[in-house]
């Protein structure tokens, strides 16, 4: 069996264990393995990316919904935001090419103050412990998935790595917005794969997925993201929260590594 395979098994596996617990794909993750390690070209990753979401998704999931956990208006709120968003974000990434300089920067912008303040306030006392933010509104809840569902679009991230650090941070317990986050990413990464390979018939370069890494990754995915929602029940709030964190923190890091290089 070739060796991209069951790497890309082993990466998928392992990566959806650890993030599956806070509603991160771990696509987000995954996107630079592909790019330096099994060497996927641009925008082709990005397609790539959104397979291992359609594949790997179902097993947190279910898990969810079997413990009861995946209901409510939150997971519909959030789909029905970003659904039309990846549409237009694969459309730019297909036509309009932005450079990942841009995507890097937001990400570390964004993600790594969000990631200290999860972290501090999980480590904090509970009597110590600055006051949440509060539930958003509706409106801003919808604007807040289109504009995440178009990020997910162009880059194949689903958009879990960005929802859930921001929901979690606005007051929302992480038992609340990860089935929440995975639903969207899940339904955007869907729609998403399918842009994509449309598109892949009206323009020319790499923009189908690597279809055997992508469902190497995904099968992968998919068990561990099982896992990973199991893990979720053993898990007090505190500890889910400092994993949201430190896993924003860590990216954001990432990112702001790569872009200053």
């Amino acid at each position: 069996m070739d060796w991209t395979v069951l790497g890309g098994l082993a990466a998928g596996l392992l990566i959806a264990t650890v993030t599956a617990p806070v509603g991160v794909s771990g696509a987000v993750f995954l996107l630079p393995i592909q790019l330096s390690v099994f060497g996927v070209p641009n925008p082709a990753v990005s397609a790539t990316n959104l397979l291992f979401n359609v594949v790997a998704g179902p097993g947190a999931l279910w898990r969810f919904r079997r413990d009861g956990a995946l209901h409510g208006d939150l997971a519909r709120r959030l789909v029905l935001g970003s659904l039309p968003g990846v549409v237009l974000g694969a459309a730019i990434r297909v036509f309009a090419l932005p450079g990942p300089e841009v995507f890097r920067l937001l990400i570390a912008t964004l993600l790594l103050p969000l990631g200290l303040w999860l972290c501090l306030r999980a480590l904090a006392p509970a009597h110590h412990r600055p006051p949440s933010a509060g539930e958003l509104a509706p409106r801003t809840l919808t604007g807040l998935a289109l504009a995440v569902g178009v990020l997910g679009g162009i880059y194949g991230i689903g958009g879990g790595s960005l929802l859930g650090p921001i929901l979690v941070g606005s007051g929302l317990p992480v038992a609340c917005v990860a089935p929440a986050a995975l639903a969207a990413t899940f339904a955007t990464s869907l729609v998403g794969a399918a842009a994509y390979a449309l598109l892949s018939l009206v323009s020319s370069g790499a923009v189908a997925p690597d279809w055997w890494l992508g469902l190497a990754c995904g099968i992968g995915g998919l068990i561990g993201g099982y896992l990973g929602a199991r893990l979720q029940l053993r898990l007090p709030e505190r500890a889910l929260r400092l994993l949201l964190g430190t896993l924003a923190t860590a990216l954001g890091a990432l990112y702001a590594a790569q872009t200053l290089n």
